[in-house]
């Protein structure tokens, strides 16, 4: 087994890559944040699931979280300083968390997630972009964003919306709960659910039997499958603006701030 060096520091969390022969396995660290994704962490995602795909040896790629958890969406402590403007909400969505969810989904290589513990938010949508997704029974979901006072990003949405369809997707939005694995199940969002102590072992059985595989036959699979679901056109300049517009509300301000200071927010509409 062969260890690549951590995408990123340890105060930051992140990704480590490691080989099991034909099969490449993507941890997400971030110790004491849930596997929080940090900036560095969105960047070192893109750039190693870029190298994966150009690795013709591989068969197969499992992405987990380390300790028990898959991922708490996105580190918002980041945000106050990094999604402070539009031009900042546009460039942290356009081009930190878009690459990187991208280069997940395009990988040439089969990407089997394996989901223990928490997978909300940017996590989640992490999630949503490999093409099998197995999860312990005591795993968790959701996209409690309604409660920071921003939307999901159209890029972030494509994901999501392939797996659960329009009106799953609304719900999941607007209601912002968070769920169990059953659930998440029954809403079409993972490829099965199995007990804690056995997920491991499973996804690892089905990584290795995926290796074991023709790997033209699941290229040209992942190919056919994006071919035949082709999204709609991207959104234009002047979309994706009026989109990320609600960056200077006030509610999106006063999401952030409740949220960083442990406080409930008091959403006012503008």
């Amino acid at each position: 087994m062969a260890i690549a060096p951590p995408e990123s520091s340890a105060a930051s969390g992140s990704v480590i890559v490691e080989y099991e022969g034909p099969i490449a396995l993507v941890t997400l660290s971030h110790p004491g944040r849930l596997n929080a994704i940090s900036i560095s962490m969105w960047r070192a995602l893109a750039r190693v699931f870029i190298e994966l795909s150009n690795n013709a040896g591989l068969r197969c790629v499992v992405l987990r979280g380390e300790a028990g958890n898959f991922a708490a969406g996105a580190d918002i402590r980041e945000f106050p300083r990094e999604r402070a403007d539009l031009a900042g909400v546009m460039r942290y969505h356009t081009e930190i968390l878009a690459p990187a969810l991208k280069a997940i989904a395009t990988c040439v290589h089969p990407v089997l997630a394996l989901i223990q513990g928490v997978c909300v938010g940017g996590g989640l949508e992490i999630a949503s972009q490999c093409d099998l997704r197995i999860a312990a029974s005591t795993s968790r979901f959701g996209v409690p964003i309604n409660r920071l006072g921003f939307p999901m990003a159209p890029a972030e949405m494509q994901g999501l919306l392939a797996l659960a369809g329009r009106a799953t997707t609304l719900e999941i939005l607007l209601e912002g709960r968070v769920f169990g694995a059953g659930e998440a199940m029954a809403k079409g969002l993972l490829t099965r659910v199995v007990p804690d102590n056995e997920v491991v072992a499973d996804v690892m059985h089905s990584a290795r039997k995926l290796a074991r595989g023709a790997p033209l036959a699941a290229r040209i699979n992942k190919q056919t499958v994006a071919r035949l679901c082709a999204n709609p056109e991207p959104l234009t300049d002047s979309e994706l603006r009026a989109f990320f517009n609600y960056a200077e509300s006030r509610d999106h301000r006063e999401g952030v701030r409740a949220f960083l200071a442990g406080q409930e927010p008091v959403f006012s509409g503008e």
